[in-house]
């Protein structure tokens, strides 16, 4: 496993543990500084990670881009339909994010299949259907193998792939990525845990209160 992917524990606890202590969340992911000139002056500005633009099939089999998550807050995460171990937990832990901001035009969720040939947006339809899961708000996204996996890995930080010997056919991470409106990535939590996702809804409120 490469390195990128073992920064993600420590940054979910560092996400609980620095947004309870002052109301603001870190900013993770790689950074530069850059120097520029104000008034005269070289300032050093620093310049974060964040997510590029995409364009994927959503359930309906429209287009969806990163431009439908503009002036939103969104949780994003890796699944595959036919996940046979940790997938069932973690969407019926993110129904309790959808069900808690249902509505809310400042939230969005997205989910991204990792089966690029079975997972059709028709599946994903499907799929949401069983979850209940109607409306706009929780996006699930169907792309091809060499434009979701390193997105994935290179600007979400999870880890994701095919495996001919793992249930199902593939492994990946059960990571809940919280992103801001600047599409910065905000905070990292075990989508299978009840208690990492708890703290996520509450980071995702702390996060909202920022752009008030």
């Amino acid at each position: 496993m490469r390195n990128s992917f073992l920064i993600i524990p420590f940054v979910v606890l560092l996400s609980a543990c620095q947004s309870g202590s002052d109301n603001k969340l870190p900013i993770l992911g790689n950074r530069e500084a850059v120097e520029k000139t104000v008034d005269g002056k070289t300032v050093v500005d620093t310049v974060y990670q964040t997510i590029p633009h995409f364009s994927f099939l959503n359930q309906d089999s429209v287009a969806l881009t990163d431009k439908d998550f503009d002036g939103k807050i969104y949780v994003a995460d890796f699944f595959f339909t036919s996940c046979p171990s940790i997938c069932p937990v973690m969407h019926r832990n993110m129904l309790k994010v959808f069900e808690e901001f249902k509505g809310n035009e400042e939230v969005g969720l997205l989910s991204h299949t990792i089966d690029y040939k079975y997972d059709t947006p028709s599946k994903l339809k499907a799929y949401a259907q069983k979850l209940g899961v109607y409306g706009k708000q929780w996006q699930f996204a169907w792309g091809e193998r060499d434009v979701v996996y390193p997105l994935a890995e290179k600007n979400y930080l999870v880890a994701v792939n095919q495996d001919k010997d793992a249930p199902g056919g593939y492994v990946h991470q059960g990571w809940f990525i919280l992103v801001d409106k600047e599409k910065r990535l905000r905070g990292a939590y075990d989508g299978t845990k009840p208690d990492q996702v708890e703290q996520m809804i509450r980071d995702m409120n702390t996060l909202l209160k920022e752009y008030k």
